[in-house]
């Protein structure tokens, strides 16, 4: 019997709030990014300033910005050690812009300090992105020819490589709450934003950490989902 996997059912209804909360996640980011992008924070400096001041400050000379492509692209490169901020941070004086380029300052300064959080992620991104490709696959090949069977083990397989990719998901939270701690910290400590600026600066920051949130929330909802399944088909 063809499974129903890709079809409706009632296992659909777990993931559901998850997505809705991903959805509205999206769009607070968008909301509070268009709102602050239009406060020109009273420092005047640019994202690419802000980060180059807050990485010498903490010693970290070696770091480069560079000028990345597209919007909200902003990351942390640690194998080359650059800053890639998008044009609308790099070149802008926003309360959005240099939160963002605090936040990407923030990971460089925990990779320098050795961030446990942000090690074991580093260290379990290859398990989890392999996972990510063949998990699904696995389990589908199970879930349609199992019959009581050895074909359990591919579903079993599936979920254990899916579990990593969740396992990532939830690893990345503390990573990233931390970084947003620490931009708004590293922003007032260095003067470059106001008390009264602290507030906006966090709304961006707390907005993007939402998204975080969701993606976590989705992929826990998906394994609880492909559990329900595989019990069923037992």
């Amino acid at each position: 019997m063809f499974p129903l996997m890709w079809f409706p059912d009632y296992t659909w209804l777990i993931i559901l709030p998850a997505l809705f909360f991903a959805l509205w996640a999206q769009n607070q980011v968008r909301i509070a990014y268009q709102q602050y992008a239009r406060v020109r924070s009273r420092a005047g400096v640019t994202g690419a300033q802000a980060a180059r001041y807050l990485l010498d400050s903490a010693g970290l000379y070696h770091i480069q910005i560079q000028l990345g492509r597209g919007q909200l692209t902003d990351h942390y490169d640690p194998r080359q050690g650059v800053i890639r901020l998008s044009p609308a941070v790099y070149h802008s004086s926003s309360l959005a812009a240099l939160g963002i380029a605090a936040h990407e300052t923030g990971h460089a300064i925990q990779h320098s300090e050795g961030y446990f959080p942000l090690a074991f992620r580093n260290n379990l991104f290859p398990v989890a992105n392999l996972g990510s490709q063949l998990a699904m696959p696995l389990f589908v090949i199970g879930f349609i020819f199992s019959v009581q069977g050895a074909a359990n083990i591919f579903m079993d397989l599936g979920i254990i490589l899916f579990a990593f990719g969740v396992l990532f998901h939830l690893v990345t939270l503390p990573v990233e709450f931390n970084a947003s701690q620490r931009a708004v910290a590293l922003l007032a400590q260095g003067g470059l934003i106001t008390s009264h600026e602290v507030s906006g600066t966090r709304k961006v920051l707390n907005a993007a950490a939402l998204t975080y949130v969701a993606s976590a929330a989705v992929a826990l909802t998906q394994l609880l989902r492909l559990l329900m399944l595989r019990d069923r088909r037992n």
